[in-house]
């Protein structure tokens, strides 16, 4: 799919974070010239709640902004549930040219593509065979700087726009934690081979009822690897990590293609 960037788009922006995240107003800076933007995001922070939908209570819809060429809405269900809504109930002709997603407080790359909802968004943009984008800063600080995420991130939305980026696949960006001019590039790359090691740490309330904490470590199972999203993020580099919704195991299908059952 290829567009004219002269033409005027209808952009959906959402997020995992919440519609008062500095990443998402940073987002919308990003994608301002571009069109006519919808955002649609949760009320409050839905960070790793990966495709999960609201189905046991009523979802709702709170306008924040509804005039001019920016609209937004604060959703009380997941980020899925939010893009869901923007298709059913906001954006004109449900459709849209482009979705981007972020920018996210904190890294996405390797596993976390798993449990990111973030992501959850842009796999959810590309089932409705939208061109879907999420933006993710690997800073967890209070006061991260959202600053060099703006240009380099209208340079791929540019390239997506003009080029022939298929929508079955939506592409994963993470930008190192540096200042635009420490940041050596962009680069396509594949997602690191990793695992989150997770424990619940058990402990005591003041009422003496114990309760459980999740903790844990990212475990990068490629550490010298020089060609995956972390290698390239340590290096100072933005990378793009082209992902899609087919799991299948290729190479394991073949092997046990034959199996007799």
């Amino acid at each position: 799919m290829s567009f004219n960037l002269e033409k005027r788009l209808q952009i959906l922006v959402t997020n995992d974070d919440g519609v008062e995240a500095k990443g998402l107003a940073a987002l919308i800076e990003m994608v301002q010239p571009y069109g006519d933007i919808y955002v649609v995001a949760p009320t409050h922070v839905n960070s790793g709640m990966s495709q999960a939908v609201t189905i046991s209570t009523p979802v709702r819809l709170k306008t924040i902004q509804g005039t001019g060429n920016i609209k937004i809405y604060a959703c009380t269900g997941t980020p899925t549930d939010c893009v869901k809504l923007a298709y059913s109930h906001i954006l004109p002709n449900k459709r849209a040219d482009i979705l981007v997603s972020g920018i996210n407080h904190g890294v996405n790359s390797s596993a976390s593509v798993l449990y990111s909802g973030t992501l959850a968004a842009t796999t959810e943009g590309i089932m409705y065979h939208t061109p879907s984008i999420g933006f993710s800063l690997c800073n967890y600080a209070a006061d991260a700087d959202f600053s060099a995420c703006i240009p380099l991130g209208r340079k791929i939305i540019e390239k997506v726009l003009s080029e022939n980026f298929g929508i079955d696949s939506f592409l994963n960006v993470n930008f190192p934690k540096l200042p635009l001019d420490k940041i050596k590039g962009i680069t396509i790359c594949r997602q690191a081979k990793g695992v989150w090691r997770e424990e619940f740490e058990k402990r005591t309330d003041p009422q003496g009822f114990d309760y459980y904490w999740l903790t844990g470590e990212y475990i990068n199972e490629e550490p010298n690897a020089n060609d995956t999203d972390e290698s390239w993020l340590a290096k100072g580099y933005v990378t793009i990590v082209p992902q899609t919704l087919d799991l299948t195991h290729y190479a394991e299908l073949e092997k046990i293609k034959n199996w007799k059952f």
